[in-house]
């Protein structure tokens, strides 16, 4: 059993993570400070996994003094998940200052801290989106990294630098994981993806639309050399993407590494347009969904999906969830947020 500090840790993967975490034996301290997340979600964490082995604390990254008093006042932490992030590529287009100040300084924290501190083993959140438009797919761990097509991903390419330099001065070994477009929900349905304001990301957008909390679902583009004129992803499950943490911080823990920074793609290696998406979640939900075809959105990418070989060789790692299990789940967790929200208004 290890102690680990979760960031980030009501938001999206990073409470399906917390959850998994705790499920393999390990204890968890997690941290939050609800710009990106809601603070109840510590409740539904609680009801699947209890207290024996987890807390939570609210804490902004950004303030190194509040970080450091949290680790002055517990237990040696053996590891740390650093999740806190935004994650928008939207978003960042619009606002990129907002990105660079808690992506950048958030990280910049957790590494201060975990020398101070004497944190060996660190799993950085990174993103598919360090790969831009690649010229060849699937994306490897070597694709050459061009130019970034949005500031939210430009925040992570310059995160994977820092760790790059960090590790050459610091003891600490770093597993930095990029993965592609996480969605779906815990079979709970207690916990899920939940966004603050109008989604950015196209599964919650497909699922508000068809509960009756947006007019339309817009397919940005439809005139890309795909198969189908819209956008490539590799979709992956939520809690695929959370066992991979905890077995890359188990790879740490065992000592399994060969370097002092590691990295692994974290997607299905499966190509899914935006329409395929789409078609999948018709299917499973069985109910009608107003969608149209818009112009293409500035900081999209046209195709990407992962070659997992490495993550499946070395963590021993398998995605098992399939992109109906994705938008079953997903909608699932979207009709509770509405018998939840019907029960309070009542």
């Amino acid at each position: 059993m290890a102690r680990i500090l979760v960031t980030g840790g009501c938001g999206f993967i990073g409470s399906h993570t917390v959850v998994d975490l705790v499920e393999a034996g390990h204890e968890v301290i997690s941290v939050d400070n609800y710009s990106n997340s809601y603070p109840w979600i510590e409740d539904r964490i609680v009801e699947l996994i209890g207290r024996e082995r987890y807390e939570h604390q609210e804490v902004d990254l950004r303030d190194y003094h509040q970080l450091a008093a949290l680790l002055t006042n517990c237990k040696a932490i053996d590891g740390v998940i650093h999740f806190a992030a935004f994650k928008s590529v939207a978003e960042s287009v619009k606002n990129p200052l907002k990105y660079f100040d808690n992506n950048l300084i958030g990280l910049n924290n957790i590494l201060r801290a975990c020398d101070e501190f004497a944190i060996p083993y660190l799993v950085f959140s990174s993103s598919c989106t360090v790969y831009g438009n690649p010229p060849e797919l699937p994306v490897t761990e070597q694709t050459p990294l061009p130019e970034p097509e949005s500031p939210y991903g430009r925040t992570k390419r310059m995160g994977e630098d820092i760790l790059k330099d960090y590790v050459k001065a610091s003891s600490t070994h770093v597993v930095s994981l990029r993965y592609f477009n996480p969605v779906g929900a815990h079979p709970s349905i207690r916990i899920g993806e939940l966004p603050i304001g109008v989604p950015s990301y196209l599964v919650p957008y497909i699922t508000q639309t068809a509960i009756g909390l947006r007019e339309k679902l817009t397919i940005f583009g439809g005139d890309y050399p795909t198969r189908d004129g819209s956008c490539i992803r590799d979709f992956i499950h939520v809690c695929d993407i959370a066992a991979a943490h905890t077995q890359a911080l188990e790879f740490l823990l065992n000592k399994r590494f060969t370097s002092q920074l590691e990295i692994f793609n974290l997607g299905t290696g499966n190509g899914v347009t935006v329409k395929e998406a789409v078609q999948s979640f018709l299917k499973v939900s069985g109910v009608n969904l107003n969608y149209e075809i818009g112009p293409r959105r500035d900081g999209d990418v046209v195709a990407i999906y992962a070659d997992n070989t490495r993550a499946r060789e070395i963590l021993g790692w398998t995605p098992r969830l399939t992109l109906d299990d994705m938008m079953d789940s997903a909608w699932r967790w979207e009709v509770s947020l509405k018998e939840m929200n019907d029960q309070l208004i009542r």
